[in-house]
């Protein structure tokens, strides 16, 4: 957890099952999610919250912020529920994933890979910060990051520029790269990224590339992850 970089979170539900019920369920976790986030210095990005899964772009004020905020939610959400929906336990698989984010190289991307699920619902959905980025609505939970203004000069312009980018579809590299980090924990962006990244953080922020030196991979294998 890096502050001042955007993260991408994923949080999904125990197999089988799905974290939201109906509307009235996402609207408690929107609105433990904007409280959360307020109360622990993470300003929102994106946001989209599918049957199954939550996926969220944020940028933490603070190093311990995003597992205060994802903590507090957890604990409000899953309280409310179980006492609505008369059940034990927690809908989500166990903790959520993240993975910091190279802002300049993979944002629009990390945008798409969250909003897209609703394109096809653009025009009514309330669930995702999809149609802020459209232009359709005006979602004040979102905080705009410089990447997206790079899209375009004007509100129109970066609207038009990404609905365009998000109609052509997210390119199966990316898509790859975004899963794969996300999954494991891995730093999302270059290799200059990954060396700031380890310089700040003192973790090894990518997967040890193939054929290393065994001296290299060994001492590697001392530092915990």
């Amino acid at each position: 957890m890096l502050p001042g970089h955007p993260h991408l979170i994923v949080q999904r539900a125990q197999r089988g099952q799905r974290a939201f019920l109906d509307a009235q369920d996402r609207a408690r976790y929107g609105a433990d999610l904007r409280e959360c986030a307020a109360l622990s210095g993470v300003a929102i990005h994106a946001y989209a919250l599918l049957d199954d899964e939550v996926r969220l772009l944020v940028t933490p004020a603070a190093e311990d912020a995003l597992a205060q905020m994802m903590q507090s939610i957890g604990r409000r959400y899953v309280r409310a529920f179980n006492l609505r929906h008369r059940r034990s336990g927690t809908p989500w698989e166990g903790r959520f994933r993240s993975t910091v984010v190279e802002a300049e190289r993979y944002f629009v991307a990390c945008l798409q890979f969250v909003e897209a699920p609703f394109l096809a619902g653009a025009q009514t959905s309330a669930w995702s910060s999809l149609r802020h980025h459209l232009g359709l609505a005006v979602d004040a939970m979102i905080t705009e990051h410089p990447a997206f203004w790079s899209l375009g000069n004007t509100p129109f312009e970066r609207e038009a520029a990404y609905r365009l980018r998000i109609e052509q579809g997210l390119p199966a590299s990316d898509m790859a790269a975004i899963l794969r980090a996300a999954h494991h924990g891995w730093a999302l962006g270059g290799a200059e990224f990954a060396a700031l990244v380890h310089q700040l953080s003192g973790r090894r922020p990518q997967p040890m590339t193939a054929g290393r030196p065994r001296k290299d991979r060994d001492r590697d294998r001392s530092v915990p992850d």
